[in-house]
């Protein structure tokens, strides 16, 4: 099996896990009360007057919004590598809905958008990828 088949929306998955252990995170269940503030208490005030507070959390999404951006790009490729990524994807869905619901520290805001972002990468996934295997084949009414 080679790396082209591994998801990559493994990395924000495991990221989560990874700043919940080093205490960037403390378990509490709102976004802005359990993830540290990489802008200080303070954040950036921005030219309009607002303050700005960049948090962990928003770090772990704007990386998931990457990596899901690169699995949608994988979708397009008809081979054994992507059928084998589409399951592995599917399994790690599975795997972060039973963390969601079992595991109190998954239990916030931002690990639900990161389930989000899991959840768009199967169905996406499968669906472009069953568009581009009927388009290579053939099938169809002949549109594009």
């Amino acid at each position: 099996m080679s790396l082209r088949a591994l998801p990559v929306t493994v990395i924000p998955f495991f990221l989560y896990f990874v700043f919940v252990m080093i205490g960037l995170h403390d378990g509490a269940a709102a976004v802005g009360d359990g993830w540290a503030s990489l802008s200080g208490e303070k954040g950036w005030t921005m030219m309009s007057g607002g303050t700005w507070k960049l948090t962990w959390g928003d770090v772990l999404l704007m990386v998931t919004l990457i990596c899901l951006f690169v699995e949608i790009l994988k979708a397009t490729y008809t081979t054994t590598a992507s059928l084998v990524d589409h399951g592995l994807s599917m399994v790690l869905f599975i795997a972060g809905l039973i963390a969601f619901l079992m595991v109190p520290q998954a239990a916030t805001s931002v690990f639900f958008l990161l389930l989000v972002a899991l959840v768009i990468d199967v169905v996406a996934g499968f669906t472009i990828g069953i568009r581009v295997a009927k388009r290579d084949i053939g099938f169809g009414s002949g549109d594009q």
